[in-house]
């Protein structure tokens, strides 16, 4: 079986070989001197038909995106409210970048809020780039991560 494989791959491999040195002769000596050559009134203009480039699209504001949206503000409140009980209680903020803001309630707020405005904007920043599933990635990884970290506060209370 091995010996017919290595001869089959030698065959077409000389086939080809015997192809290209064809053509390529074939092509090198132009056109034939007896054939004559065609009139000017002979040649039509062809235009080239190009098909209009369909984007599948969407408007920003659709429902997937509202419900993303309405998720991740909802997971930033949820985690706005987990954390404020536990800093009330003694407990402290785990994330370093979250930390300063921690100090007051007002300050926390202005945090989460922010973060959900960061998302929108970053998933709109993806849509007029048209890299949709990133755009809907990112409120799908901010919900993911606003969910764990409520349940996380919710278990070291």
């Amino acid at each position: 079986m091995i010996a017919s494989g290595c001869s089959l791959i030698r065959i077409s491999t000389a086939v080809s070989i015997a192809i290209l040195a064809l053509s390529s002769t074939a092509s090198a000596e132009g056109p034939l001197p007896d054939a004559p050559l065609p009139s000017l009134a002979a040649v039509v203009p062809v235009m080239a038909v190009t098909q209009p480039r369909v984007e599948v699209t969407h408007k920003f504001w659709d429902k997937q995106n509202k419900f993303l949206f309405i998720a991740a503000g909802a997971g930033a409140a949820a985690d706005f409210a987990v954390t404020r009980a536990n800093l009330q209680r003694g407990g402290r903020e785990l994330n370093p970048l979250v930390r300063p803001f921690g100090r007051s309630s007002a300050g926390l707020a202005l945090n989460f809020a922010g973060e959900t405005v960061g998302v929108i904007s970053l998933s709109y920043f993806f849509h007029k780039t048209g890299h949709h599933k990133l755009e809907r990635t990112v409120s799908i990884v901010n919900i993911a991560s606003s969910s764990t970290a409520v349940t996380y506060g919710l278990m070291h209370r």
